[in-house]
């Protein structure tokens, strides 16, 4: 069963399901939708209700759903789920709508917000128990809305189109990944590669300490805190938090994942204690951190980077 169908299902029986980097979807406590794969089942207006969030975390209720109902190991379920919600939010930011079965659509509206439009038809086509499932062969294909009896050609027209775009929109995932990966290639090299580009004398980097204090003249020694120029320019040691957390194994799992694509993440506890944060280390002049900034935000999408010193 598809990912999108397992969303809606999770959906009807928890009354709740969050889409990581998109938002939560609620479902009316007065709405029951009957699990007989033979009735159409009609949701009602504003049945459910769609909450933009684009700092929503995992669903972990999710991800053991997915477990349960295709046999797959957590992580690879893990995986599954994110590809799909990286998938729909490039297939948004391009202009199409993304669409969930049993659900509806989600669409980019003019001001930059994802926003929800509700489907009249649910999905009732239901996977039979887990045992069932291991004894299947192939998984089995189910459309978004079940097929009305005198209608089969709306339906093969609308099964061609919705192969389409999804074939589409992998394919601008790939062509996007690549485009990143190599953005990344070129970050890490210009972090290693001192700038030759003059700067001004930065004066609250070459400030003299003050004379008359004995704490501050001691402190300094003239061959070993001397700040390295090179070609002009000051390296400085900094970090650009990329996100942040509230606790440290979820924090990892993503840390890892962008480990997996090649990107050196670095993980920690914020000082505050208010999560853990994922970031990239840097020693670079300071004229360089809009450059890194802007960089950053192409590559880590819905992501808001910033400095923070060594």
């Amino acid at each position: 069963m598809k990912i999108e169908h397992l969303i809606a299902q999770y959906l009807y029986s928890n009354k709740k399901v969050t889409l990581q980097d998109i938002g939560v979807f609620y479902m009316a406590d007065n709405v029951t939708i009957p699990s007989d794969p033979t009735k159409e089942a009609i949701l009602p207006e504003n049945a459910i209700r769609f909450e933009y969030n684009t700092k929503a975390v995992q669903d972990d209720g999710l991800i053991d759903f997915i477990v349960q109902q295709t046999r797959k190991i957590k992580p690879l379920a893990t995986s599954d789920l994110e590809s799909f919600t990286i998938l729909g939010r490039q297939f948004m930011n391009i202009g199409k709508p993304l669409p969930i079965g049993g659900l509806g659509l989600l669409q980019k509206n003019q001001a930059g917000e994802y926003e929800f439009i509700q489907s009249h038809t649910a999905s009732t086509k239901f996977e039979a128990a887990p045992a069932t499932l291991k004894e299947k062969e192939e998984p089995e294909v189910v459309f978004s809305t079940p097929p009305r009896k005198g209608n089969s050609k709306t339906a093969t027209i609308a099964a061609a189109i919705f192969f389409l775009i999804l074939i589409a929109s992998v394919a601008f995932y790939f062509v996007y990944k690549n485009n990143k990966d190599k953005k990344a290639d070129q970050l890490l090299v210009q972090n290693n590669t001192p700038d030759s580009t003059p700067v001004q004398n930065n004066s609250s980097l070459l400030q003299k300490p003050d004379s008359t204090s004995k704490d501050t003249v001691a402190a300094v020694n003239p061959a070993v805190n001397q700040p390295v120029i090179v070609n002009g320019t000051i390296p400085v040691d900094f970090k650009v938090v990329i996100r942040q957390y509230e606790n440290a194994a979820h924090a990892n799992k993503i840390a890892n994942t962008y480990r997996g694509y090649g990107y050196k993440v670095i993980q920690y506890p914020a000082k505050d204690s208010s999560g853990f944060k994922l970031a990239m280390e840097f020693k670079r002049p300071l004229t360089d951190t809009v450059k890194i900034i802007d960089s950053l935000k192409r590559i880590f999408t819905n992501s808001s980077p910033y400095i923070e010193k060594q």
